[in-house]
């Protein structure tokens, strides 16, 4: 029989490689690129930690702001940070998503691949880190005097969404067939899971201030910074005079008045603040305000109910405080027996 030279091995391979049987069909041949999986891996576990933690962060906020409690109250600056974390991180995740299970069916990542096990695992113990500390978190809130309902519902919510990561990651590394089967379970958990993000994110915006009012009301909290300041000064005039100040002015003298030139202005218009004397001891201080004050109220939880508005040019009174009435009572001095 005629030994096989390199040259009819050469011209065998030669026939068997052509379009509708490329080189890639071959055995023992390697199927795609190990670096770029664990990218794909590893930026879906950073894109899904923020994805869930803002979803959870914007059902508990909307929880806190349709059941009143002191202990735990609605932060509009909290729902701010978890709309922009899901508009980033929510197309992320799922693209990366779609890039590893379209290279699962088509066989260019492997079902036993090192990449895919050790970083499905890893996925899945940092996501139980992240829940243990959220549930811990949520108890914490309880036991500070939050009340029931609120620990009842934000309780289930971290339950329902870590459980929901869990079932996925555990499900797609025990299914035994990957390379050209479409699992109804992946997709239920893909379509599913983009509902609930997109109906959340949507829902947020019925609860959080527009752009322009924000802006609107940092203005308006800029203006009532210095009337705090103005406030303080005029008391400390009072105080040292008996009397309220003829003008605001009048106080730049005193360095211990704790008030600068830039104080009598609004921050923004840079137009100086009116100041009128009504009695003896009541004042007005007057701005142009871009919102309502019970706007501020619902977005910030630092409103100064001292200071009620409305949009537009205002004047809002001030006493002067019971203590810069009184007069300073002269204490002797004490008398050390020898």
């Amino acid at each position: 029989m005629e030994q096989p030279t390199l040259q009819n091995i050469n011209q065998n391979i030669a026939k068997n490689v052509s379009p509708n049987n490329p080189p890639s069909s071959l055995p023992n041949v390697p199927q795609g690129n190990p670096a770029k999986f664990a990218f794909f891996y590893m930026l879906s576990l950073v894109a899904l930690i923020f994805m869930a933690l803002s979803t959870g962060m914007i059902i508990f906020e909307i929880i806190n702001r349709k059941i009143v409690d002191l202990t735990a109250i609605f932060d509009s600056g909290t729902l701010k940070f978890a709309i922009a974390s899901i508009i980033i991180s929510a197309p992320i995740y799922y693209v990366m998503m779609w890039q590893i299970n379209k290279s699962l069916f088509s066989g260019t990542l492997k079902k036993d691949s090192g990449v895919r096990r050790w970083l499905t695992y890893f996925i899945l113990f940092i996501s139980a880190i992240v829940v243990i500390g959220w549930l811990i978190a949520t108890i914490n809130s309880f036991l500070n005097g939050e009340l029931t309902t609120k620990f009842v519902l934000k309780a289930l919510t971290a339950i329902i969404i870590s459980a929901a990561i869990f079932y996925y990651y555990f499900y797609d590394i025990k299914r035994e067939m990957v390379e050209g089967m479409k699992d109804k379970v992946i997709m239920i958990f893909f379509y599913t899971s983009l509902a609930v993000v997109l109906i959340t994110l949507v829902a947020s915006f019925f609860f959080v201030e527009s752009p322009s009012q924000a802006r609107a009301r940092r203005q308006d909290d800029a203006i009532i910074s210095n009337f705090n300041i103005i406030d303080n000064a005029v008391n400390a005039y009072y105080y040292d005079n008996k009397k309220l100040p003829a003008k605001i002015a009048d106080m730049l003298q005193n360095k211990n008045y704790y008030l600068t030139a830039d104080n009598l202005n609004d921050p923004t218009t840079k137009k100086p603040f009116d100041y009128k004397i009504v009695n003896k001891d009541i004042y007005e201080l007057c701005a142009t305000f871009q919102s309502l004050a019970k706007d501020q109220q619902d977005a910030n939880i630092y409103f100064d109910p001292r200071w009620p508005h409305n949009a537009g040019y205002q004047c809002i009174s001030q006493n002067i405080r019971s203590e810069s009435k009184q007069t300073p009572v002269a204490v002797p001095p004490i008398i050390q027996k020898q």
